[in-house]
């Protein structure tokens, strides 16, 4: 057999990839951002995301696109390890989705096998397979084979410690009207009692059976989060999200068993060798990985097979563009976290009805990259050469 610059032919290679394309743009968000780990000195304010595009074509003419994104730094570090690593794409069968995230991974393995060196990377592997579902004319929640056309839908981006509670309340009843199914409020301020206030006004307005949940973002430690875990149990909430630091397995596993409220984390883990650390130890109710953090998609569908193994149920983070197709292909029934952030980098939007969010007919992801995604480019580069 012989090489054409990637894999071996034969005669199950159908195409080869010509060219790829990287872009990373800022968006600027309305107004900064703040949760508890800006309140902890730990973080500023979020002003804007740093989104890493991957736009790729085949010999044949098969298009796909992917993103991946940073909050506050390492943008610039993710296009510059993808820029870096990206002609390995060149020749290979574009179909081979999991072989090439192998190779991509030990192209840079040097830096790594998680972290900024795997979110690089998922951009291209999200293209990929946003490539291959349209190949087949599917959307990606069809090709994996969906549990379902619509997904149960919570809001986060009403409910930050930068917005005054009236702001929040007023956010969370706009919300409800506009058929969400669910929100998450901001939690970890230096004084516990104020959070429970704020819970208890939301709880308040919206009733006792409507899912609220609350995230301290890893800024409580052991006894705060027992002690004020089980001050909220009254509550009702769906989860409490990162109460502990992402890397304390040991930690969410004790609290998981002390309390009836289930117990979220693992947004920001970039791996599946550190998501097994929490499914093996009981350390969750709920798994929250990350498509864009743990290297894409073919990462993500590890991680998503043995937290079904476990029992688990699943909240993806962030990207509801991507997650939407993700969760409605996972077995047990799922919730996509709604955040309207990334909606001005695509010309397309997704609907909400009745409290769930509904998995577009259209093929792949389902988006094409926007104008104005494109004026927010800072830096672009292009390995191959475009049919």
């Amino acid at each position: 057999m012989a090489m054409q610059g990637g894999l071996e032919t034969g005669e199950a290679t159908v195409d080869r990839i010509a060219w790829v394309k990287l872009s990373l743009a800022f968006l600027p968000l309305k107004r900064p951002i703040s949760d508890a780990k800006v309140l902890t000195g730990r973080q500023k304010p979020l002003t804007e995301v740093a989104i890493l595009f991957c736009e790729l074509e085949s010999r044949n003419g098969a298009k796909g696109h992917g993103f991946s994104y940073s909050k506050r730094a390492g943008g610039p570090g993710m296009f510059a390890h993808a820029k870096e690593i990206s002609g390995e794409l060149i020749g290979e069968d574009p179909n081979d989705i999991a072989r090439i995230w192998e190779k991509l991974v030990w192209a840079g393995a040097s830096v790594g096998r998680s972290g900024l060196a795997t979110q690089a990377i998922a951009a291209m592997d999200i293209a990929l397979w946003d490539m291959k579902a349209k190949r087949a004319n599917l959307p990606l929640a069809k090709l994996l084979g969906a549990h379902r056309d619509t997904v149960q839908a919570y809001n986060t981006s009403g409910g930050f410690l930068s917005s005054p509670i009236e702001e929040v309340l007023e956010s969370c009843a706009a919300l409800k009207e506009k058929g969400i199914g669910g929100v998450k409020i901001k939690v970890g301020q230096p004084d516990p009692m104020v959070d429970l206030k704020r819970v208890e006004a939301v709880r308040k307005l919206l009733g006792d059976a409507f899912p609220v949940a609350v995230d301290a973002n890893q800024q409580w430690d052991r006894p705060t989060a027992m002690r004020v875990g089980r001050a909220l149990e009254p509550m009702n909430l769906f989860w409490i999200e990162e109460p502990l630091d992402a890397y304390d397995a040991e930690g969410h596993a004790r609290l998981a068993a002390a309390l009836d409220t289930p117990v979220a984390t693992g947004e920001m883990l970039t791996s599946v060798a550190e998501h097994y650390e929490l499914i093996r130890n009981d350390s969750v109710d709920f798994i929250q990985p990350d498509a864009g953090r743990v290297g894409g998609i073919t990462q993500f569908l590890k991680i998503a097979a043995m937290a079904d193994f476990k029992g688990l149920k699943m909240a993806p983070h962030f990207a509801m563009e991507i997650h939407l197709h993700l969760c409605a292909a996972y077995p047990r029934e799922p919730w996509v976290e709604h955040f309207d952030w990334l909606e001005p980098l695509f010309d397309e939007r997704l609907e909400l009805k009745n409290g769930r969010m509904i998995v577009p007919n259209r093929p792949g992801l389902g988006f094409t990259i926007s104008e104005q995604a494109r004026a927010w480019t800072v830096d672009s580069h292009e390995a191959g050469r475009r049919p």
